[in-house]
């Protein structure tokens, strides 16, 4: 389809204003008008993330409504970039990007038919990948990918705590740290979690259910604790973090699942030597250049079968299916990625 070809409306599905799972609705929008730098996608997949449920509850603003919702995404290209000087940029010409190929796209707005995104944020599929693996993967994939090389690099030997491990996320992390030789410690909440995170790589999970997990932690660490935590928990497990981790060691805040960590005097890091970490993907992937050195590696991991994708599953493109993907990712019912199916052709 040419740009020329494109409809002049889409359905999209999204807010008009922050609140409960009830503000989330059917749109009827103007497919977007391609900006001069970006790219314009088709989308086929859109994936689930819980930074979907920080903007639906005005966590995090939103310019105006009304405001489709969404932030990862994969299709094909309908329109490139028309800016001579993005045209001859040496890292866009890198992506090879043309008409009909197959991209991966980070970017407000994503639960939509179509969605217009800078270039840098697209990020294009090798032939061995779906659009459907690629927008379970992409998001949830790079975070795992960039935080345990940039926000504390996992090395041979390290023993590492994941909080909780059997999420789409948390999977991810299991399976990029146990390939780089460490030990995996992960905790979940029911045996049949527990059996899906070993499968992905951890060594010994907890049931924070029915365990003591700071007991458990330090007796598998002969009581120093673990060289880092990557916590998606947030304020249920900050406290206890600081009580598994080991001196000198990482504490990687990655999520806030139980809510938003409450503000703490900087001398709480000063009894271990602590580090503490707030990071986010985007400021991983800032640039082009490390936008593409990292989707280039994540996708080859994916497609080699070195990085499973675990799809917990779809849901139709309706507001009930995106509320009921956020009521079941918020509590706590899934155990790998979520997919909202946009296109119906899409496979």
């Amino acid at each position: 389809m040419s740009a020329s070809q494109l409809p002049t409306k889409m359905q999209a599905i999204g807010i008009n204003k922050t609140g409960d799972f009830d503000v989330i609705e059917k749109l009827e929008l103007p497919v977007p008008q391609n900006a001069p730098g970006n790219v314009l996608v088709k989308v086929h997949y859109g994936g689930v993330n819980f930074i979907d449920t920080y903007y639906r509850k005005g966590l995090y603003p939103i310019a105006s409504f009304p405001q489709p919702l969404g932030t990862e995404a994969a299709g094909e290209i309908v329109a490139l970039p028309t800016d001579d000087t993005v045209l001859n940029d040496e890292e866009y010409k890198l992506r090879g990007f043309s008409v009909g190929g197959k991209v991966a796209v980070y970017g407000l707005g994503a639960f939509a038919e179509y969605v217009s995104v800078p270039w840098g944020k697209a990020y294009p599929l090798p032939d061995a990948l779906t659009t459907r693996i690629a927008a379970a993967g992409l998001t949830q994939g790079a975070t795992a990918l960039t935080f345990v090389t940039e926000a504390y690099n996992v090395q041979k030997g390290d023993t590492i705590l994941v909080h909780t491990v059997a999420g789409g996320l948390g999977l991810l992390f299991a399976q990029l740290i146990k390939a780089r030789g460490a030990t995996v410690i992960g905790t979940t909440s029911t045996p049949e979690k527990a059996a899906i995170a070993r499968e992905h790589g951890a060594d010994h999970v907890i049931l924070y259910t029915k365990e003591d997990t700071v007991q458990r932690v330090l007796e598998l660490t002969n009581g120093e604790g673990v060289h880092a935590i990557f916590d998606g928990v947030g304020k249920d497990t900050f406290e206890s973090d600081f009580k598994m981790i080991r001196r000198k060691g990482t504490i990687v805040s990655v999520g806030n699942a139980s809510g938003a960590v409450p503000p703490f005097p900087p001398l709480k890091l000063v009894e271990k030597n602590v580090r503490l970490l707030r990071p986010t993907l985007g400021n991983y992937v800032y640039t082009p250049e490390e936008g593409r050195r990292y989707s280039t590696e994540l996708f080859r991991l994916i497609a080699n079968g070195d990085l499973k994708i675990r799809i917990h599953a779809e849901y139709p493109f309706t507001a009930e299916g995106v509320q009921q993907a956020q009521k079941d990712l918020t509590g706590g019912k899934t155990v790998g990625k979520l997919l909202i199916k946009v296109a119906q052709d899409a496979n």
